[in-house]
């Protein structure tokens, strides 16, 4: 499915009614009703319950007088309360208005003290609350009365329904300026959007609808939107049964560089992660003083001792070479986890990214060596695939996090584009970004995974599907498996999950998604995902 920004969504109406004659009170008049059903879902019925409709001037406005309608003809005792004034709503809302007037619902405009005190025992007797506010129409700073608005709901502490967005939270970015809509529930009209997956937004939507609301589906899923759900069916179909006649040379060959003092454990754990997803060979080289640690702790992995510095760390021409040779014969290379941050190993981290002939993962550590200098990795000889978390995203630019978070999807497609780079920016909601612009948001994971060795689990999924899918959907298939193990485990250890007890959860995950695509038949994916060309860049413009 994909997700739709404000400009998708304003030209998704505007095509609906010029090439598909579809008017927009056809649409707001479905919207209305869907509205309707999910405040009746949430609430267990409307008959006999007073509640309240706060409605905007524009078609978020309308939607929710759309609404009151048809709660009112399910036996709700409907008020209808006015952002704006009436004089000022759009022709659709107006004409909802009108017809509400005729019904003979009660409808209030906030102009003095007693309409707020009128508001605010309505809210307190109520027993649900509709929000059209604003719906995606929420950028920068509140204004006044909406901001009061806003407050007097959440202060009555009644459930919500918010249309399309909970008011306050903007669509693209999630972010939350002054105050925002506390949902119970909330219903995305035509697509889901950026900013109810992206936190902070993502904690006002409560339960989250869609309904296309009649929209043509041409519209819902043109090429002309980059954003996309990164789903269980796109999964599924990304994962293909294993032939018979399968070999573990044929199943993926993992070479991962990684480890130091005291912290081979990174090392090992990506080891064991590449293993369980399928993997048939893997390969872990670390610094030669620990090799005889690593070798002890997994019978399944190869090891492989590499050239060190006095003090324990890789670096030189020795370990180089070393490594590129060991890589002329795999499928995937993983540098990273626990590699340490010595002068030495950033200049060894280097020299190995850009000569290495086969696919690249970078992770942890290996991004350390990048910091400020991204552009470098636009010259590997195959695209690397990054998977930094947000503190580590914002290093590689050089921006603090917080100016990151409220820019994370634009600053992720400038990114992957600048550096020719897959990027996976772990998260809350985690974004693969593709350099020709495609960016797909999972949002499988769960608090519990918030411990050590998460990140360094993932990188080795992800490397581990090698060989097992194609190479440009590892990076998704990788962060989909990862993600489902974790909330498998999840569900029986809670916050106390261990970042081992998603390595043992991966295999029940991955046959899971098997026995999802053949119960639904699904096929293997035939159209490109990535549907537009890499253009030319001055990286980070």
């Amino acid at each position: 499915m994909k997700l739709g920004l404000i400009e998708d969504m304003h030209r998704i109406d505007k095509e609906a009614a010029d090439s598909y004659s579809l008017p927009e009170i056809v649409l707001m008049e479905n919207a209305g009703r869907r509205s309707a059903e999910v405040t009746i879902e949430m609430l267990g019925g409307v008959q006999g319950k007073s509640l309240c409709v706060v409605a905007g001037s524009g078609n978020n406005g309308g939607d929710a007088m759309s609404a009151a309608r048809h709660l009112a003809n399910k036996g709700a005792r409907v008020r209808v309360f006015l952002a704006g004034e009436h004089a000022n709503l759009k022709p659709s809302a107006a004409a909802m208005y009108t017809i509400l007037e005729k019904m003979g619902m009660e409808l209030h405009e906030l102009n003095g003290d007693r309409d707020w005190d009128r508001f605010h025992m309505a809210l307190k007797f109520s027993e649900g609350i509709v929000d059209g506010i604003l719906g995606t129409g929420a950028v920068g700073e509140l204004r006044k009365k909406t901001l009061k608005l806003i407050e007097e709901i959440n202060q009555s502490e009644r459930p919500v329904m918010a249309i399309d967005m909970p008011s306050g939270v903007a669509a693209d970015t999630g972010a939350v300026q002054t105050a925002a809509v506390r949902a119970q529930a909330t219903l995305s009209l035509g697509l889901p959007k950026p900013g109810q997956l992206l936190s902070p937004g993502a904690d006002y939507v409560g339960r989250l609808v869609v309904d296309d609301i009649g929209l043509p589906s041409q519209l819902l899923d043109s090429d002309k939107m980059s954003l996309q759900m990164l789903d269980k069916d796109l999964a599924a179909s990304l994962l293909p049964e294993r032939a018979r006649d399968v070999h573990k040379g044929s199943c993926g060959r993992i070479l991962i560089v990684a480890g130091s003092r005291g912290m081979t454990g990174a090392a090992v754990m990506a080891a064991k992660a590449a293993l369980r997803i399928g993997a048939g060979l893997v390969t872990l080289a670390v610094p030669q003083s620990q090799q005889p640690i690593v070798a002890a702790q997994v019978q399944e992995i190869m090891t492989c001792p590499l050239p060190e510095t006095e003090a324990g760390y890789l670096g030189g021409e020795d370990a180089v070479q070393v490594v590129l040779s060991l890589a002329n014969k795999a499928d995937v290379l993983l540098m990273g986890p626990g590699l340490g941050r010595a002068a030495e190993t950033m200049e060894f981290v280097r020299l190995v990214s850009t000569r290495t002939p086969c696919r690249l993962v970078l992770d942890a550590d290996a991004l350390f060596a990048f910091a400020r200098l991204p552009e470098v990795l636009a010259e590997c000889k195959e695209r690397p695939i990054l998977t930094p978390h947000l503190g580590e995203m914002a290093r590689l630019m050089g921006v603090e996090t917080e100016t990151l978070r409220g820019n994370l999807v634009p600053a992720a497609q400038r990114l992957a584009k600048g550096c020719k780079a897959v990027l996976v920016a772990k998260g809350e909601c985690t974004l693969m970004a593709y350099p020709e612009g495609e960016v797909f948001f999972s949002t499988l994971g769960n608090p519990g995974m918030a411990t050590a060795g998460t990140g360094d689990v993932l990188a080795g999924t992800i490397a581990g599907l090698a060989a097992q899918t194609e190479v440009d959907f590892m990076p998704l298939l990788g962060t989909y498996l990862h993600g489902r193990a974790g909330d498998l485990a999840y569900e029986v250890l809670g916050e106390g999950l261990l970042a081992g007890d998603i390595i043992e959860k991966l295999p029940q995950a991955r046959r899971e998604l098997l026995d999802w695509r053949k119960e639904k038949g699904i096929k293997d994916i035939e159209r490109r995902l990535f549907s537009k060309g890499i253009d030319n860049v001055t990286f980070l413009a």
